[in-house]
C-alpha cells in the first residue's frame, strides 16, 4: 500500500511539472515548439537561437521571414552548414519544419547586447509571411547532444 501511495504521489508531482516544461506558441495555423537560445560567453559578439520545430497545420504554405530580439542588434536567418544568410525558411502546409541546433537552419543573433546565460529566458519576435508576428519566450539552454557539433558553435559574425 505504501509503495502504491508513493508511486501515486510521484506521478501526481510529475504531472504538475509537465505544463511548466512544455512551451509552445501559436501564430495563426503555426505551432512554434520550444524556442531556445544557446548560452554565450561574456563579451561574445554573436549568439544563436533555435526552434525545436514549426508545425504548419494550415492548408497554405507560410514562411519565416525573419526575427528580432531585444538582446541583439539584429537576427539573421542562416544555413547551419556554411552560415550563409537565407531570405526565408519555407513552412510547408501539413508539415513540421525543424529549426534545431542540429538542423539545417539557425537564427543568428548578431551584436549581442548581453551574454546569454543558461536558465534565462529572452523574448524573440518571429516574423511570418502569412501568420504575422508572434513574440515567444526562448529558454537559454545548452543543447543535449553528444560532443559539440558545428551547429552549436557561435554563429559567424556578419556585418
Amino acid at each position: 500500500m505504501r509503495r502504491r501511495l508513493h508511486g501515486a504521489v510521484l506521478l501526481w508531482a510529475v504531472g504538475l511539472t509537465q505544463p511548466a516544461l512544455a512551451h509552445d506558441f501559436h501564430a495563426g495555423a503555426l505551432r512554434i515548439d520550444h524556442p531556445y537560445a544557446t548560452p554565450s560567453d561574456a563579451g561574445a559578439a554573436d549568439g544563436a537561437a533555435y526552434l525545436r520545430g514549426v508545425r504548419n497545420a494550415g492548408a497554405q504554405a507560410d514562411q519565416l521571414m525573419g526575427a528580432s530580439t531585444p538582446v541583439a542588434e539584429r537576427v539573421v536567418l542562416q544555413r547551419q552548414s556554411d552560415g550563409a544568410p537565407v531570405t526565408a525558411i519555407e513552412l510547408a502546409p501539413g508539415a513540421e519544419t525543424l529549426l534545431r541546433h542540429d538542423g539545417p537552419y539557425r537564427l543568428a543573433l548578431i551584436g549581442l547586447r548581453q551574454a546569454l546565460r543558461d536558465g534565462e529566458r529572452v523574448d524573440l519576435t518571429l516574423h511570418f509571411a502569412r501568420a504575422g508576428e508572434v513574440t515567444v519566450k526562448a529558454w537559454v539552454q545548452t543543447p543535449r547532444t553528444r560532443g559539440t557539433p558545428a551547429a552549436v558553435r557561435p554563429a559567424p559574425h556578419i556585418h
